[in-house]
């Protein structure tokens, strides 16, 4: 239920609205000039929405927690000098202890960030570079997000060498090669905890244990497990850790970083200003959408079992409803150390982006968001080992709080009967089922 609070500022914002509807409507005018738009005014109801590892809607309860700080409470925090910061600043701090409690941290160890991937950027270009002159040697994998992957080839043209290890076929790395690779000079290991094209969990508890009897300090994105998975970073020995506050039903436009105080994690700031978040990261903290972020981490502290089982339930339920219906469909990752609520199935003989064409009434991905303008196969599916013709036919379906029994059911039906449809279609399919091995063709090049 919402407040008594969030009603009454609904009511009295009538001339808001006015103003909002104005704007909308200019920008229809703008839409309908543009092919690119255009669907949205031909659509007659919202597509189901199956992409929340992309991002996720914002839970009632925390817009609840927000927003008398986006009207009538809109103090800068950092001003010390009236009320109006007073209050601003009570609530950013309420937040960071919010934050902290999710991961089993000090309130003192979370600075606030624009989200993951700031955090990313700091903790991995802010430790190299701290440590540069004693130590020039970085760990991470070839499936991280694409923040930490450029933010390392950043570094190689510092001087820094990198080692990007490979993962197995099931998506996890090899912790007797991690072990292998860490030199006297490694400053920091980065390897993210979920990762969100294939949903695979690492073991950072074992990664966590290792780089701390190296004495190397271990990082790790966690934007798509936390509030999803428990995560204890005292527990995992994580030294520093990403968060991100639209991946856990917050608003976007926040994060966090956790950084470790015992032992001590240093780490050079990238951004210049005013000192704000013990030096780490400078520039006026958005006290609505930290509220936001934190009122985010407590609901999940409060519901992460319920969500976990729930979700655990209907992904299977799509699982099984596709794979007992269609022949020639892999699931991406491995099957156990994985989170239920990110399914990356490839269907053999579909392309991939004819299939989300296809599936016009569901809101899914081939990948990630943030390299979704890309043709290029997923980078995650070649680093497992699946061909380009794989890799291009896979479809991401995320499942969140907010996902229904009656929308997993809708997916799989229509999903099944695209993928058939499309399979119909294409002459290697017809081949295949005439017995024919595709493997065998020597296929003539002009």
């Amino acid at each position: 239920m919402l407040s008594k609070n969030f009603k009454n500022l609904l009511i009295g914002q009538k001339n808001y609205i006015k103003i909002i509807s104005v704007c909308r409507n200019a920008s229809n005018e703008t839409a309908k000039n543009s092919d690119k738009y255009s669907q949205l005014n031909n659509l007659r109801q919202r597509p189901v929405y199956l992409d929340a590892q992309a991002t996720s809607p914002v839970d009632p309860r925390v817009l609840d927690a927000m927003l008398p700080y986006m009207t009538n409470m809109y103090g800068n925090p950092h001003s010390r000098t009236h009320p109006y910061g007073w209050e601003s600043e009570k609530a950013v701090e309420k937040a960071r202890e919010e934050v902290a409690q999710l991961i089993n941290a000090d309130p003192k160890e979370i600075i606030f960030t624009s989200g993951a991937t700031e955090s990313n950027n700091i903790a991995v270009k802010g430790v190299a570079r701290f440590y540069k002159d004693s130590k020039k040697h970085i760990i991470t994998t070839q499936i991280e997000h694409k923040c930490v992957l450029d933010s390392c080839r950043a570094l190689e043209m510092e001087g820094f060498k990198v080692t990007y290890l490979p993962v197995q076929t099931n998506g996890l790395i090899d912790l007797k090669e991690l072990e292998k690779t860490i030199q006297p000079d490694t400053s920091l290991v980065s390897i993210m905890a979920v990762n969100n094209e294939i949903g695979v969990l690492q073991q950072i508890d074992d990664i966590g244990r290792l780089c701390r009897s190296k004495k190397v300090f271990f990082h790790t994105d966690a934007a798509q497990a936390i509030g999803k998975l428990p995560i204890d970073v005292e527990k995992s020995k994580i030294d520093l850790l990403s968060i991100s506050g639209h991946k856990v039903y917050g608003p976007k436009g926040v994060g966090a970083l956790y950084v470790r105080r015992k032992p001590r994690v240093r780490l050079e700031p990238i951004q210049s200003g005013g000192g704000q978040e013990r030096g780490m990261r400078s520039g006026t903290v958005p006290t609505p959408l930290v509220v936001g972020l934190g009122a985010a981490c407590r609901v999940a502290k409060e519901e992460m079992k319920y969500d976990e089982e729930r979700i655990q339930k209907l992904s299977k339920r799509l699982i099984d409803k596709i794979t007992s219906e269609l022949t020639h469909v892999v699931v991406n990752g491995d099957p156990e150390h994985r989170y239920p609520g990110c399914v990356n199935i490839s269907f053999a003989f579909v392309e991939g982006e004819s299939l989300l064409m296809a599936c016009k009434n569901i809101a899914l991905s081939s990948g990630s968001a943030c390299t979704s303008a890309s043709l290029e196969p997923s980078y995650v599916l070649r680093a497992i080992g699946a061909d380009d013709e794989l890799a291009h036919s896979s479809i991401r379906f995320g499942i969140s709080r907010f996902t229904t029994d009656e929308e997993i059911d809708f997916t799989a039906e229509q999903t099944i009967k695209h993928v058939k449809a499309l399979r119909e279609m294409s002459p290697l399919w017809e081949m295949v089922q005439e017995g024919i091995d595709l493997k065998s063709i020597k296929w003539t090049q002009h």
